[in-house]
């Protein structure tokens, strides 16, 4: 299909669609190339009509939450990013349902106004609810495959499946959507009654102790490694003397070093280029293989 045409039809999907549109200002890491073609879906029927259509062409397709975990090739990415703008948080009792587009940090602060105790844990993690779900994200003790009751996704060929949380794979940083091709479009979690101020005071602990700790002040992708078994990436980076360690516009930050931060102007080959240094020291001192938690796209 030739590029016009492509956007012609997903502008008859009713999404907003853009040409070129540079992916670093949708990235939390504000790294990366231009997107050939992005769309922003407000329905999942809208989602559907997209990933059938690339399907159909065989049009290469990423689906973009926040780009909290993402790290984006310097010569973009190809075909057409999808970002969805689902939002929508309904509340009944104990049980949410919230769309795949919903901010984690929105969702903690509905859900503690409605008295709903859970999901503190997740306040301040600057990702998708969809995002969320596709790696399992977590912070000081808490998944979210704590509360995940179901997850309604879209197939590789457009059909909606609900799945229960026993056939997500839930692991940690690892979901069944790593590996099936499903979008995610919404989640059903199960929450416990709380009292709001006890709640509102645990998600003020929580990010209070992000901001002390992690260099919120530096765009970044969050931890930038899997946490090797028995022990954290960010120690034996520190302990490899790499706290400060800059190629080009990217360091490891001297405030934590399991984050790699961009200091201004930081290229994806940069970013690169550390990880592997990175992983090559630690790998030479304490024969630990760091395996990358963010994601590289595009190129």
């Amino acid at each position: 299909m030739e590029h016009t045409q492509l956007v012609q039809q997903l502008q008859k999907t009713g999404c907003r669609v853009r040409e070129q549109e540079p992916l670093a200002a949708h990235t939390t890491f504000r790294i990366g190339g231009a997107a050939e073609v992005f769309a922003v879906a407000a329905s999942a029927e809208q989602a559907a009509a997209v990933i059938q259509l690339c399907r159909k062409e065989a049009i290469p397709l990423l689906v973009l939450g926040n780009g909290s975990n993402l790290l984006v090739s310097d010569d973009g990415v190809r075909g057409v990013v999808l970002q969805l703008a689902l939002n929508e948080i309904a509340i009944n009792e104990t049980t949410v349902t919230v769309g795949a587009g919903v901010p984690l940090t929105k969702l903690c602060t509905a859900v503690c106004e409605a008295g709903l105790t859970g999901l503190e844990f997740a306040f301040g993690i600057p990702g998708t609810v969809g995002g969320g779900v596709y790696m399992n994200a977590g912070a000081y003790g808490g998944q979210l495959s704590d509360v995940i009751e179901s997850v309604t996704a879209l197939t590789p060929d457009g059909e909606t499946v609900t799945l229960p949380a026993e056939e997500l794979e839930l692991a940690y940083r690892h979901s069944v959507f790593m590996k099936n091709g499903c979008t995610v479009i919404s989640v059903t979690m199960k929450l416990a009654a709380g009292e709001p101020a006890a709640i509102r005071a645990a998600m003020t602990e929580y990010i209070t102790r992000r901001r002390d700790k992690q260099p919120l002040e530096y765009p970044s992708a969050g931890s930038f490694f899997k946490r090797p078994e028995g022990c954290f990436a960010g120690a034996l980076i520190e302990q490899c003397g790499l706290k400060g360690f800059t190629v080009g516009g990217a360091q490891v930050s001297e405030k934590h070093a399991g984050f790699v931060i961009n200091r201004g102007g930081a290229t994806c080959a940069d970013v690169m280029a550390l990880c592997h240094a990175v992983q090559e020291r630690v790998k030479e001192r304490f024969g630990v293989e760091l395996e990358r938690e963010v994601q590289l796209v595009g190129g």
